[in-house]
């Protein structure tokens, strides 16, 4: 078997050789640990990840914007079309313009935007992990004791008073005649 999910005859592994038997917590006395953590040395870093530089789109972000052909934008109606040269010349004019001008603006604005992005995203999760995850379960906590109360008040005040209206609007009996 070549890569993947290992034998645990071979390896003395099931799913993944970061899957440690005495869980992350790194102990100074664990010898397993210490023989686990030579072990992952020799393996790829987990924070890197191959790219895949044929497929660069592999979720399909942009299938529905980006992709403009000549024909999506330049289209000559029967009865007025140019000459053959002109139509091949503006066809290879649009399209290697198109790629030269979209490398050359990757190569100039892609790295600092990329820079950019990063730095957002780090900010982003950040504030989520540390702000806004907290503040909903503190929330989540206080409004839990609030709604106690509120449930008390409510079976305290409310409960009697509407199974006192109901007592007494369960003799009201309607009846209703049509008269032709």
């Amino acid at each position: 078997m070549t890569g993947g999910i290992k034998d645990e005859e071979s390896e003395g592994f099931l799913q993944s050789p970061f899957i440690r038997k005495q869980g992350n917590i790194y102990k100074p006395n664990n010898k397993d640990m210490d023989n686990d953590s030579m072990n992952e040395k020799a393996m790829h870093d987990v924070h890197t990840k191959e790219i895949d530089l044929v497929n660069r789109d592999p979720k399909h972000l942009n299938d529905d914007v980006v992709k403009v052909d000549f024909e999506d934008v330049i289209a000559e109606p029967e009865g007025t079309y140019s000459f053959d040269g002109v139509w091949k010349a503006s066809f290879t004019t649009f399209t290697v313009t198109k790629y030269w001008c979209y490398r050359l603006l990757t190569m100039l604005v892609g790295i600092p935007l990329a820079l950019i992005w990063g730095i957002y995203f780090a900010i982003l999760s950040f504030i989520h992990i540390w702000a806004v995850v907290p503040c909903v379960k503190s929330y989540l906590i206080e409004i839990q004791c609030i709604s106690r109360v509120y449930s008390i008040c409510i079976h305290t005040f409310c409960d009697p008073l509407f199974e006192a209206m109901g007592k007494v609007f369960s003799s009201v009996k309607i009846s209703i005649t049509k008269e032709i």
